[in-house]
């Protein structure tokens, strides 16, 4: 076992979720081998031809990596993963959110607008339908993260790099569907939520005292400034718990994490839902790598 590739205690909780051969056409090459060959793609950034030989030949893992993006494989482990950490009680809903801008590259352009599944699917984020803004630094994506009290990201969500972070807060939140192992009701309301000064808006903290959700958000300068000059109309001021706040670290942290792969700090994929695919991948193997670090006595 190589830097940065599968553990055997991240293989032995995956292998059972993984897709069976059913004995039609050519065998697969091993699951492991591939997944660790895909791995080594999103931490170096590279072209899939360079992946290395030991891994297997490159278009096996691209494949690969393509197949189980297009029926739900990558997102479908997380989800059990996650699932799994909620059934022992180590999942607490409070949670914070921020955004991200990852550079794409000029190999991510050029992709088809219109006729594609992923292009169906995010069109609602952008016009383009492939979550890419254009900015004073060229074309970006901006990544939209839930994470819980462990840091650990809970919802991804993409647009366009000039996409301001609190339209984008309904679409976020709206993702936030923790199933629950024995069925019944998802898991769909946090306890607290927090944000930065970003999501300071009327209507954020109307739709969350709504479903009451605690909302941990600072007032922004003008605001403050705009409710005393109103005088006794302005309203009270918002409640502000200061303690809870300083955990909005943890988002950050994530975000930190998630970008130590040179293929999520900088996008190479033309189509949005293949970057995001690499990004499910990466919070996946956080959420694997958190488990073995609490296993260890």
């Amino acid at each position: 076992m190589r830097r940065g590739e599968l553990t055997d205690k991240a293989w032995a909780r995956i292998e059972s979720l993984l897709p069976v051969v059913d004995g039609r056409g050519r065998p697969w090459r091993d699951h492991r081998q591939v997944i660790d060959g895909i791995l080594w793609r999103l931490r170096a950034g590279t072209p899939w031809r360079d992946i290395p030989e030991r891994y297997g030949p490159w278009q096996t893992c691209y494949e690969r990596f393509k197949r189980w993006e297009q029926d739900g494989t990558w997102a479908r482990l997380l989800e059990e993963i996650q699932v799994k950490d909620d059934s022992l009680g180590q999942v607490e809903l409070t949670v914070s959110i921020d955004s991200t801008i990852a550079r794409a590259h000029q190999h991510a352009a050029g992709a088809r607008k219109r006729g594609t599944t992923a292009g169906r699917s995010i069109r609602n984020n952008h016009k383009t339908g492939q979550a890419l803004g254009r900015s004073r630094g060229g074309l970006t994506t901006k990544l939209h993260l839930l994470v819980e009290a462990r840091g650990l990201p809970l919802v991804l969500h993409l647009t366009g790099g000039n996409i301001v972070d609190c339209t984008q807060f309904e679409a976020v939140l709206a993702k936030l569907r923790l199933r629950r192992p024995n069925g019944g009701r998802p898991r769909t309301r946090p306890d607290k939520l927090i944000g930065d000064k970003g999501y300071s808006t009327r209507k954020i903290r109307l739709d969350l005292r709504r479903h009451g959700i605690k909302a941990v958000i600072p007032e922004r300068r003008d605001q403050i400034a705009n409710r005393k000059r109103r005088g006794s109309r302005g309203g009270r001021p918002h409640a502000s718990d200061a303690l809870t706040y300083k955990q909005r670290n943890l988002v950050e942290r994530c975000i930190g994490k998630l970008k130590q792969w040179r293929a999520i700090a900088t996008r190479f994929d033309k189509l949005a839902s293949r970057y995001l695919a690499g990004v499910t991948i990466a919070s996946l193997m956080l959420w694997l790598r958190h488990g073995e670090l609490s296993d260890t006595p």
